[in-house]
């Protein structure tokens, strides 16, 4: 079983929060203080002392560590494709790989190389998998997130196959074998004692773990300190022979909540601790509660006659009114539509159905009854006599008394009448109402005494009570509005309630305390509640001890919890198994192809214990402190060197990627890592992603030099997204005759902005510039055949045997490059009086580059 390996299923055994801390060191390689944060908050709450965060383990999964290799097996890739949400990048792309040899992907900065390279290192599950893939941040803030994804066609022993991979989900098991080298793959660093020390792949996570073990019991230990419970603030009252005391002298057995509680009066308590305060100190309790309760019955008759005047013009009284008045004024109107009725009748004298008419009749009607005659007129035969007139009633007259009894009876008339007496009985009762509270002055003073609040709501409510009686009777006289009925303010009736009940609790109290008894049974009443009172004081301070008792025991269950013998125990059972020696050969060899020759791999030992170890250390010329001496370019050397030894000791033979491998490289170490990576090439796939283009040049000439296959791709972006690969190079990387090619798809632009005189210049002035770099390019690559390139310290003089510059050289390229000049390289200003060539002559000259191209090329095959 791998390191890895054992390492995984050791630490499925151990606690959440080192299982986190494990997670992490693989993910990351170091932890941040954001990581170490989150794990000491893990480690808390295995112990019980809460987490505000609510943070959860980050546990290791079987398909976060790459898989146990599978004996003489071969995983090649051949193409990465149908990306999704994998940040910028263009979706449905298709990256061709070389399945043998050198295949180098070129991505200036923002092109999109780093997508294609996360995509590697979480699929192949990579021992530094990077930072998490996130989805394209241009997307609209409302669309639904989903995971990248990606495809990748293989090799698998010869056999093609399609691997499907989604984040966030297990990775197929064939990608492990694929191995991806980044910044971060370091395998040395500085230990404690200042050796710049080398360990295989997963022996170091132990190592961190212990240091980060050691590195909480120091911060364990220091809190622990800072919280050491102290009672010297509360000991007088953990003295006294209370429910307090007792809880107090064992404290930390109590809970917060029981102190909350025991600290804690309602109203009733408080209240009633400061009236046992006052009975037990009152000399002449018997006088004292006969008072009290007099004061309680005048104040409970004020309330009483508060009550009672304030339903007097209360609002329930005022819309009673109104709605009284309402009706009597709509049967007001019911009736005089009747009586208009009545009056439009034909063949009436003046008057008929006014008031001094329904008088007449009503005292007809009387005489008619008294008289003897029929009880109503309405009633009259036709041959009968009228009352009045002492004539015969006739059939008209019989009709006319009949309609005349009829009106002065009718139901709309003693409808309003009866709506108006009520109204008015409603009216008068508020208005002729007496709303005096009898609130004088001796019986205000009384109550300022004790309550000053109360006495000037009952001196408002006097005044309220008089404003709204005002109010309603303007209101129903038509004289003001009933929204001008100001409501009641403050009631002084709650208050007074609780005087008169308080009043009397004192003096039922008071009443006690003559027997002694009974006021020895207050006075232990009153201690008790004044405890409670005294702790409220020092709450504080006591739940403060509290949580010290309870921090100090959680923090005692952390440091057991990070005692590290476990730990380093189990890398002493690893590191035993590790042959070393074997190891610090290859190592050896490896900084030497990587030109850090001067440092040497040696095995050092130590004792731990009383037992001797070994670790494999760099010697250092000098016996100088590595950490002090190495610059940033030896560490990287140094990380590919450990990375191919792993390489090697782990017997894989699939591919290898590796990421930017030169950054902090200087020329010359560019050059011996290219030549590493070619020579690598030609026994296994290389995949390098890079920037930098000299480096990809010099990747190019070593694998040609060596023979190793080689396949290229760059990276660009475009209107669908970053990332889109085009198998040429950009124009600074191409060789001449890739150049020529390119000049001719400019010359087609050109020939097609012809009809347009702005397009046309801009096109052809575009033209010359890459035709000049052309010219150049040619010159150090054919006619000086590349014994002299542009950031290669190198002068190769073994090339200078086929390099001839004859006169027709030179004049080939001086009128040429003349030419280019006249169109680039000088202020626009300069050129643009300058005639443009056409499209014909464009052509023409870059036909005679390629014709001279093709000429030196044929001369320097000669000559070999």
């Amino acid at each position: 079983m791998s390191i890895l390996g054992e390492i995984l299923n050791w630490s499925k055994t151990l606690e959440p929060w080192q299982q986190d801390a494990i997670a992490r060191l693989y993910a990351e390689r170091a932890l941040t203080d954001v990581d170490k944060a989150h794990v000491y908050a893990l480690l808390q709450a295995s112990a019980g002392i809460p987490d505000p965060e609510k943070r959860e383990p980050r546990v290791i999964d079987n398909a976060d560590v790459a898989a146990a290799l599978v004996p003489n097996r071969v995983v090649q890739l051949l193409s990465i494709k149908n990306l999704e949400r994998v940040n910028a990048l263009a979706e449905k792309q298709t990256l061709p790989i070389g399945a043998m040899g050198l295949t180098v992907i070129y991505g200036p900065n923002g092109a999109g190389k780093s997508g294609y390279s996360r995509v590697l290192k979480q699929a192949c599950r990579a021992r530094q998998p990077g930072k998490r893939i996130l989805d394209d941040a241009r997307r609209p803030p409302d669309a639904r997130p989903q995971p990248a994804k990606a495809s990748f066609d293989v090799l698998v022993d010869g056999e093609k196959a399609e691997l499907a991979w989604t984040f966030g989900q297990a990775s197929p098991e064939q990608l492990s074998e694929l191995a991806i080298f980044d910044a971060e793959c370091a395998r040395a660093y500085v230990d404690n004692d200042g050796d710049f020390a080398y360990s295989p792949y997963g022996l170091d996570i132990i190592r961190d773990l212990v240091k980060l073990c050691d590195e909480f019991t120091a911060r364990l230990r220091k809190e622990k300190a800072d919280n050491v419970p102290n009672k010297d603030q509360f000991a007088a009252l953990a003295a006294t022979k209370t429910k307090v005391g007792q809880a107090l002298v064992q404290l930390e057995k109590h809970s917060p909540q029981a102190i909350e509680e025991l600290a804690s009066l309602t109203e009733e308590q408080a209240a009633r601790l400061q009236l046992l305060s006052r009975a037990l100190g009152e000399t002449d309790s018997k006088a004292k509660a006969q008072l009290l309760r007099g004061q309680a019955g005048r104040f409970e008759a004020l309330a009483t006659r508060i009550s009672e005047k304030m339903a007097l013009v209360s609002d329930e009284a005022a819309a009673s009114l109104r709605a009284l008045i309402e009706k009597s004024n709509g049967a007001k109107e019911a009736a005089k539509l009747a009586a208009k009725a009545f009056e439009d009748r034909p063949n009436q004298l003046d008057g008929t159905g006014g008031e001094q008419w329904k008088a007449l009749f009503k005292a007809a009607r009387e005489f008619a009854v008294q008289a003897g005659h029929p009880a109503h007129l309405a009633a009259a035969r036709p041959e009968e006599r009228c009352p009045l007139c002492q004539n015969a009633v006739g059939a008209e007259g019989s009709e006319r008394l009949a309609a005349f009894d009829a009106f002065v009876e009718q139901v709309a008339q003693k409808a309003a009448d009866t709506a108006h007496a009520e109204a008015m009985q409603a009216y008068n009762a508020i208005k002729q109402s007496s709303l005096d509270l009898l609130f004088d002055e001796n019986l205000s003073g009384e109550l300022a005494n004790v309550h000053a609040d109360a006495a000037v709501w009952c001196g408002s409510a006097q005044m309220q009570l008089r404003a709204r009686q005002a109010a309603i009777v303007a209101a129903a006289a038509q004289k003001g509005k009933w929204e001008d009925v100001a409501p009641f303010a403050q009631d002084a009736r709650e208050a007074l309630g609780r005087l008169v009940a308080v009043r009397r609790e004192e003096a039922l109290a008071l009443e006690k305390t003559i027997d002694e008894r009974e006021r020895a049974m207050l006075a232990l009443e009153h201690v008790e509640l004044d405890a409670r009172r005294r702790l409220a004081e020092v709450k504080d301070a006591v739940l403060e001890t509290l949580r010290r008792f309870d921090y100090s025991a959680r923090v005692e269950k952390c440091l057991t919890a990070t005692r590290s013998n476990a730990l380093s125990t189990k890398s002493t059972s690893i590191s035993n198994e590790i042959a070393l020696e074997p190891v610090a050969k290859l190592l050896n060899d490896e900084m030497k192809l990587l030109n850090v020759h001067t440092l040497r791999a040696k095995m050092k030992p130590e004792t731990l214990r009383g037992e001797t170890k070994y670790k494999l250390v760099l010697e250092l010329p000098g016996g100088a402190r590595p950490s002090d001496i190495l610059s940033e370019g030896e560490q990287r050397a140094i990380a590919i060197a450990s990375f191919l030894t792993e390489m090697q000791l782990g017997g894989a033979k699939g591919g290898i990627v590796f990421d930017d491998p030169v950054s902090s490289l200087d020329h010359v170490r560019r050059e011996r890592v290219a030549k590493r990576l070619a020579r690598e090439a030609l026994s296994r796939q290389v995949i390098v992603f890079t920037h930098d283009l000299y480096f990809f040049n010099t990747l190019r000439a070593e694998a040609e030099e060596q023979g190793a296959p080689l396949a290229y791709q760059s990276l660009r972006r475009a209107q669908e997204g970053f990332g889109i690969p085009d198998p040429q190079l950009p124009f600074l990387g191409q060789k001449t005759k890739e150049r020529v090619g390119k000049l001719r798809e400019l010359h087609a632009a050109c020939k097609k902005a012809e009809a347009d005189d702005i397009a046309y210049r801009r096109e052809v002035l575009n033209l010359y510039g890459h035709m000049r770099m052309t010219w150049e390019k040619a010159v150090e690559e054919l006619l000086l055949n590349n014994v002299i390139q542009r950031f290669d310290p190198r002068v190769q003089t073994g090339r200078l045997e086929q390099v001839e510059v004859s006169p027709e050289d030179y004049r080939i390229v001086d009128k040429n490059m003349t030419t280019c000049s006249k169109f680039t390289g000088h202020d626009n200003a300069v050129h643009a009086a300058v005639e443009l060539p056409t499209a014909e002559e464009l052509l023409e000259q870059i036909d005679e580059l390629d014709k001279w191209r093709q000429s030196l090329d044929a001369r320097i095959k000669g000559k070999k």
